[in-house]
């Protein structure tokens, strides 16, 4: 669907400006999928962000600042999320017994078994769309949306 029928305007927008849309109206839209898709497990998008990032450690823990480089949406409070994730019993704040000030934290079994059940059905996520491209497509559109961020 082409984006001025989307957003139901008869301007004639630039080029500029419908490739900017057409960006950020898909990834809204993937966006909300994969909300949509996790929400019955009680988390946040942010929230299995992180869960991703600490087993993306392989049992090592890591500290505040490791996993707010490693977001996906910087906006988030990284002190918040780990926050909740510890609540629900899906991570764990570890205190350094040489240095009580530094806190790390470590993806629980708990938090690694909600992962497992939730791949699969992300991935048919990210497959109903990869799906609508070839493989040579996709690499090329790997390598222009990475050339738009440069």
């Amino acid at each position: 669907m082409k984006i001025e029928t989307l957003l139901k305007t008869n301007s004639d927008l630039a080029l500029s400006k419908k490739l900017v849309l057409n960006i950020i109206v898909t990834a809204n839209h993937i966006s909300e999928k994969v909300q949509e898709a996790i929400k019955p497990f009680g988390i946040s998008t942010p929230q299995f962000n992180v869960l991703r990032i600490l087993r993306g450690q392989k049992g090592k823990p890591a500290n505040l600042s490791t996993i707010q480089e490693r977001m996906v949406s910087k906006m988030s409070n990284t002190t918040r999320l780990v926050d909740k994730l510890v609540e629900k019993g899906l991570s764990e704040r570890i205190t350094c017994p040489s240095n009580r000030r530094k806190v790390e934290i470590r993806i629980t079994e708990d938090g690694l078994n909600l992962l497992s059940e939730l791949d699969p059905i992300i991935e048919n996520i990210e497959n109903s769309f990869i799906n609508k491209l070839n493989e040579k497509e996709i690499e090329t559109l790997i390598i222009k949306l990475n050339e738009l961020r440069s």
